[in-house]
């Protein structure tokens, strides 16, 4: 596994460290703090994968204050319930603006503060609109991580509606990926390097 470009191999010289109340790997850390003002990272997974996290940790190894866009509504108590915790980790640093369905605005709004956003797929996230995310992201002047569930992995979902959610945040996601400088998976709360 030693020098294979597109894992990033343990050592026990990489220390973790606590950054805004998660646990963030400071070789990685680095690496974004290297990238471009511009960079954007991609980060895709499962539930509870850590991709949250491990975007905030990511964000947070750059200078304060930070931006973090919310796109998901809250439309049940199970859904209110993460939302708060979200929100309960990120400290006074963080501002958090809600645009469950102006993200591509929220985006240009931001300036040159850097930017942590998650990606909820709606009726709004296509065509045109995946355009205009698209030109947001590529007029970002400060660095912009996604978080997105990787929903494509699991069993073909049984219901219509289902099943073009899923196609529809795949062909997303390739399109933003296509266009990112940094592509992770994360798998149980490890981040595999795709691009």
């Amino acid at each position: 596994m030693r020098g294979h470009p597109h894992r990033i191999p343990f050592s026990s010289s990489v220390t973790a460290r606590a950054v805004g109340g998660t646990i963030a790997n400071d070789l990685e850390a680095r690496a974004m703090a290297r990238q471009s003002d511009s960079s954007v990272t991609l980060i895709l997974g499962g539930a509870r994968s850590g991709k949250s996290r491990h975007g905030e940790s990511l964000i947070a190894a750059l200078p304060a204050p930070w931006v973090y866009i919310a796109t998901a509504e809250a439309w049940d108590d199970e859904m209110t319930a993460r939302i708060a915790t979200h929100r309960a980790r990120r400290d006074a640093r963080w501002q958090t603006v809600e645009a469950p369905l102006t993200l591509p605005q929220a985006l240009r709004d931001a300036g040159d503060r850097p930017v942590l956003t998650n990606l909820m797929l709606g009726e709004h996230a296509r065509g045109p609109a995946t355009d205009d995310l698209l030109d947001a992201l590529a007029a970002r002047g400060a660095p912009t991580a996604l978080v997105a569930n990787e929903v494509g992995l699991g069993i073909v979902p049984e219901h219509r509606l289902g099943r073009d959610f899923r196609d529809e945040a795949g062909l997303l996601h390739q399109r933003i990926a296509a266009r990112a400088d940094q592509v992770l998976l994360m798998v149980a709360g490890l981040p595999m390097v795709v691009k």
